[in-house]
C-alpha cells in the first residue's frame, strides 16, 4: 500500500462507508476571491473586442487574468510541494545476498547468472550520481540496453513528484510470499493455454488452486481460506472475482469516430514456450538478443487464455486498454459521476471541460506521469530480480550447481515438479523470446499506469452503472458469444474497470515477467499519481465540480 495519505484537507473531501465525514473542499470561486480576482474575472468581457470603451479598458481585466494564473499555478506547486516526503525503504536483499537477490539483467555475468560486481558497482555509481558520464560507463554484457534508468530523477508539472510516492519492501527471496508468488507464476505457465471459461473444470487449475492454497503467505483472493478454480489468478480489488474472467473492456466492440474496432487481436501459437533451456537463458539473461522471434497466429483471435492475455501486453501501446474502455463507455452512454457540472445544467452542455474531449484526453495523460513515478521505485529503491532471473536461482540450487538463500516453500512446489517433467529445467518458462525488458521488476509499468488510468475513468463514470449484454470469447477465440452467468447483471462499471486494470497487469505475470506484488502495490501507486493530478486540477475550471470514486482498498474519496 501507498506509504502515505494523499488527502489533503484543503482540496479534498474524503468519506468512507463507515462514517461519512468529509473534509470541506476549497472551490476554484473561493480561491479565486482569497487571492482578490473574482471581481475582475467576472467582468472579464470588458476586454474583449467590442465590449469595452478603449485600449486602456482591456489592460486591467488582461493583467488580472494573468496574475490569477499564476497564482493557480502557485497553488498548485505549494499543494505538490505540501505533500508527505514518505521513507523509500527497499528490502535490504541487496546488501543480505549481493549479485544474487537483485535485479542485474544486460549486465556481464558468470556462468551461475551472477551479476559480476564490476559492472554491478557501475551500476549503483550511474543511480547515485545522474550523471550522463557514469550512465554511458555502465558495462553491458550483450547488445541490449537498460531501459530509461534516467525516468525516475525526472521532475513533473502536475500531479505529486515521483519522490513523493512509495511502495513497501518488495518480498525477499528468503521469505514465504516471494515463495507463493513464484508458485502462482510457474502455475501460469504451465496453464497458459488453458480458456478462461473452462478454468471451473480443468484439472490442471485445480491442481494450481490447491498447491496455492497450501502456501502460507500466498496473497491472491480465495474463497473460505482457499484459492478456488473461481479466484485463482485474479486481481485483489471490488470487482476482480464478479462474472467472467475477463474485463468486458478487453472484449466489447469499441466506437472509434466513424470506426467500429473488433477487439480480435494478433496473437501467437499454443504451446511455444521460451528459455526452458539453460544456455539460452543465460545468454539472454547477459544482454543479447533472442535467437527467434514470436511465433504468431495467422488467425486474429479474441482473448481466450492467458497466452493471448499475455500478447496483448507484449505489443500494447501502454494505456491502450483504457483509452479503449473510455470509447466503449462513451459509445454505450454510461453515465458520468454525480459531480459532473452538466448533469445539472440545463443552458450548457460538456466538451472541451467536463465532456468526451476532456476525458478522452485525461485519461492517457496521466501515464507518462504514472510511468515516472513507478521508474524511480524500480531503478533506484527497490531494483527486485525478475521471475526469469529468480527461476534461475532456483534451478540452479536445486540441481547442485549453487547454494542460495531460497525459502523452502517454493522448492516443494507441486509446479516445480511439473515444469521439470516438461522441460527439463526448473527455469520458468516465459511466453516472450527476450524474456523480460531490462529494467527492475518492482514495480510494473503495465500495473501502475493501470492504476492511474481505471482510477481517472472511476472517477469520471458513475461507477454503479450496469455493463449490458456482457459477453465471454467463444473456445478458439474467433467469436463472442452471451455472458448468462447468474452475476451477468453485476458487471458494472467500477468493478469491470477495476477488472481490466487487474488484466493488463497480471497479463505480464502470465508471460513470467513480473510477481503479483507488482500488480498489487503498483496500482495503488498509480491511483495515488491520479488522485494527485485530479486535486491540482480541482480549482482550474470555472464549473463547481467533484470526482467520486472507490479506491481500490474499497474506500470512497470525494475530490
Amino acid at each position: 500500500m501507498i506509504k502515505t495519505d494523499l488527502a489533503i484537507p484543503p482540496m479534498t473531501e474524503e468519506r468512507d462507508s463507515a462514517d461519512g465525514a468529509g473534509v470541506p473542499h476549497l472551490s476554484r470561486r473561493s480561491f479565486l476571491e482569497t487571492i482578490g480576482v473574482s471581481a475582475a474575472l467576472a467582468t472579464v468581457g470588458a476586454g474583449l473586442p467590442g465590449c469595452g470603451d478603449g485600449a486602456g479598458a482591456a489592460e486591467t481585466p488582461a493583467e488580472e487574468r494573468r496574475q490569477a494564473s499564476r497564482s493557480v499555478r502557485n497553488t498548485c506547486a505549494d499543494l505538490a510541494f505540501d505533500r508527505p516526503l514518505p521513507e523509500h525503504l527497499s528490502n535490504g536483499e541487496e546488501i543480505d545476498y549481493p549479485h544474487v537477490a537483485n535485479f542485474s539483467k544486460g549486465l556481464p555475468h558468470n556462468d551461475l547468472g551472477e551479476a559480476d560486481p564490476n559492472a554491478y558497482a557501475a551500476l549503483l555509481a550511474a543511480l547515485k550520481s545522474g550523471s550522463k558520464e557514469d550512465f554511458e560507463a555502465i558495462p553491458l554484457g550483450g547488445q541490449r540496453r537498460l531501459r530509461n534508468p534516467q525516468a525516475g530523477l525526472a521532475f513533473d508539472l502536475e500531479g505529486p513528484d515521483s519522490h513523493h510516492l512509495a511502495i513497501r519492501p518488495a518480498p525477499r527471496i528468503d521469505g514465504p510470499e516471494n515463495s507463493s508468488e513464484m508458485a502462482e507464476l510457474y502455475w501460469m505457465a504451465l496453464a497458459r493455454d488453458v480458456n478462461f471459461t473452462d478454468f471451473e473444470t480443468d484439472s490442471l487449475i485445480g491442481q494450481a488452486a490447491d498447491d496455492l492454497s497450501g502456501f502460507v503467505d500466498f496473497r491472491g483472493p480465495k474463497q473460505d481460506g482457499r484459492v478456488t478454480a473461481a479466484t485463482v489468478f485474479r486481481g485483489i480489488t471490488p470487482g476482480d472475482v464478479v462474472g467472467p474472467y475477463l474485463s468486458q473492456f478487453l472484449l466489447k466492440d469499441i466506437p472509434y469516430g466513424t470506426l467500429t474496432i473488433h477487439q480480435r487481436q494478433k496473437t501467437v501459437l499454443p504451446q511455444v514456450e521460451y528459455l526452458t533451456e539453460y544456455d539460452a537463458w543465460l545468454r539472454i539473461k547477459k544482454g543479447f538478443n533472442p535467437s527467434s522471434p514470436d511465433a504468431f497466429d495467422p488467425t486474429s483471435r479474441y482473448i481466450r487464455n492467458g497466452r493471448d492475455l499475455a500478447a496483448y501486453v507484449h505489443l500494447d501501446a501502454l494505456y491502450e486498454a483504457y483509452l479503449n474502455a473510455c470509447l466503449i463507455l462513451l459509445g454505450i452512454g454510461a453515465p458520468f459521476d454525480a459531480g459532473n457540472p452538466y448533469r445539472s445544467l440545463n443552458k450548457t452542455d460538456a466538451f472541451a471541460t467536463f465532456g468526451g474531449p476532456h476525458i478522452l484526453s485525461l485519461v492517457t495523460e496521466v501515464a507518462t506521469r504514472a510511468l515516472k513515478a513507478v521508474w524511480y521505485q524500480k531503478w533506484f529503491v527497490h531494483r527486485r530480480n525478475r521471475p526469469e532471473e529468480f527461476g534461475g536461482r532456483i534451478h540452479n540450487h536445486l540441481t547442485g550447481a549453487a547454494t542460495y538463500p531460497i525459502n523452502a516453500e517454493i522448492l516443494d512446489s507441486a509446479a516445480l515438479e511439473q515444469v521439470f517433467s516438461k522441460f527439463g529445467s526448473y527455469l520458468l518458462p516465459q511466453a516472450y523470446p527476450e524474456g523480460s525488458p531490462l529494467h527492475p521488476a518492482y514495480g510494473a509499468g503495465h500495473a501502475t499506469v493501470a492504476g492511474a488510468c481505471v482510477t481517472i475513468l472511476k472517477a469520471w463514470f458513475d461507477e454503479s452503472f450496469v455493463i449490458p449484454e456482457p459477453v465471454v470469447p467463444n473456445a478458439d477465440g474467433t467469436a463472442l458469444l452471451p455472458y448468462t452467468g447468474s452475476d451477468a447483471d453485476a458487471l458494472t462499471v467500477g468493478g469491470e474497470l477495476n477488472k481490466v486494470a487487474a488484466n493488463i497487469a497480471t497479463a505480464r505475470n502470465f508471460a513470467g515477467i513480473h510477481w503479483r506484488t507488482d500488480y498489487s502495490e503498483s496500482i495503488t501507486l498509480g491511483e495515488a499519481v491520479a488522485i494527485g493530478i485530479l486535486e491540482e486540477q480541482r480549482i482550474m475550471y470555472n464549473e463547481e465540480h467533484s470526482f467520486t470514486l472507490t479506491k481500490f482498498d474499497g474506500t470512497v474519496v470525494t475530490i
